[in-house]
């Protein structure tokens, strides 16, 4: 290192400055390269080889409520929006967007999940329940039913959700108790505070248990 901050390599000059430049360079292209592969989304197929899909809008094959539907949409939007926003089914509420509240709770292969954490593209090949598909006004569910008689719903946001874990959870188990429906709807938030109600509907649900 000389007096003027340089050091010699040979017939080179090396400064402070150049180095700093030559750096700021290459991580800027490191950026770009990694932005280019962010493009697209990887997605693991049944062979467990990646599938490259985007950045524009893929047309994907749903199974809904027993029918196949086939619909637009880009690889990040979420089984949700894709319900509410391309299919219309918008029983399936929504309201947190962050996998809190439990208002859009549906079935995945009979199981409960909040849509909003879930992309379209990866509920491909899965049977997915939506309250629409549950039950209609001319022909409810049980579970449908028992929370009309038993006035479990206000202003009615969590109420498809709360249906959905209840009508999961004794789909599984229907000789439910009190303490199971408590952990099945323990992600179901009822701003108005009908729990005990929306309880004693699942509980009238519920096969007896056995004595």
């Amino acid at each position: 290192m000389n007096d003027d901050g340089k050091k010699k390599r040979g017939d080179s000059t090396i400064t402070r400055r150049s180095f700093i430049k030559g750096a700021g360079a290459v991580a800027a292209v490191t950026g770009l390269a990694r932005i280019g592969d962010a493009n697209a989304a990887d997605t693991p197929t049944d062979e467990g080889v990646a599938e490259r899909l985007g950045p524009n809008a893929q047309t994907i094959e749903l199974k809904i409520n027993g029918e196949a539907k086939r619909l637009s949409i880009e690889p990040r939007v979420t089984l949700l929006r894709a319900l509410r926003e391309n299919l219309g089914l918008t029983g399936t509420k929504l309201v947190c967007d962050r996998g809190a509240c439990g208002a859009c709770t549906v079935h995945l292969d009979g199981k409960p999940v909040t849509s909003c954490m879930i992309l379209a593209v990866d509920a491909r090949g899965h049977e997915i329940t939506t309250i629409e598909g549950l039950g209609n006004p001319s022909e409810m569910h049980p579970v449908q039913s028992a929370f009309v008689e038993h006035d479990a719903l206000q202003c009615g946001f969590c109420t498809p959700g709360m249906v959905m874990s209840v009508a999961a959870v004794l789909a599984e188990n229907p000789r439910a108790t009190r303490e199971d429906i408590r952990n099945a709807t323990a992600g179901n938030i009822c701003r108005c505070g009908t729990y005990t109600h929306v309880f004693e509907a699942a509980l009238k649900v519920a096969a007896p248990a056995k004595v």
